[in-house]
């Protein structure tokens, strides 16, 4: 199966007050061919740092059979328990035999530790649909991908795309869980 380029999205909840428009977009945005979610997770982290997983998903029967548990396996949660944790070692040491550089130590991304203390998160491993002719073109052209990562809003005052106002305003809301005292924004 040809796969578009593919993300982790951790999204972070505090007292989690859903209503379905979540779900509702994450299906608008499959049904308008954008994004296919191919995995999700929630994961409820108490005060503690306890933590418990629930698998999430929008896919089809079949798909959900074709792909399985995805997020666990790449994150280290073994949401299918013992079974699920041998399957997903198992493909990692093949992919390790056939020389595929698995995972990069250095660029190893913790992120259960990330989530705050009593708390909540949906993981979603999505495919990026849009980009598909985008990839292929750029690699039609012998180009590849050196980089990518999200834009601070702070940076896009810089640049005259938004007001110092308005990146103060989006920061407060994308990094709200990240402004409680001992997390990550903190100790930056």
């Amino acid at each position: 199966m040809a796969i578009g380029p593919v993300q982790l999205i951790v999204l972070g909840f505090h007292d989690p007050d859903f209503h379905g428009e979540i779900v509702a977009e994450l299906e608008r945005l499959r049904l308008t061919d954008t994004i296919r979610v191919i995995d999700a997770l929630a994961v409820y982290k108490d005060a503690a740092g306890e933590v418990e997983v629930e698998h999430l998903s929008n896919l089809t029967t079949d798909e959900a059979v074709e792909l399985g548990s995805k997020v666990g396996a790449l994150i280290g949660l073994g949401i299918a328990g013992e079974e699920g944790l041998e399957a997903g070692a198992e493909l990692g040491a093949k992919a390790a035999a056939d020389g595929i550089e698995v995972f990069h130590e250095q660029e190893a991304w913790d992120v259960v530790a990330d989530i705050p203390n009593n708390t909540a998160a949906a993981l979603l491993l999505i495919e990026h649909h849009w980009a598909v002719p985008l990839r292929d073109a750029i690699a039609r052209a012998n180009g590849f991908r050196v980089s990518d990562g999200f834009i601070s809003p702070f940076d896009l005052v810089a640049v005259g795309l938004l007001t110092a106002q308005e990146a103060e305003n989006l920061t407060t809301f994308e990094t709200r869980a990240t402004a409680q005292p001992g997390t990550a924004r903190e100790r930056r």
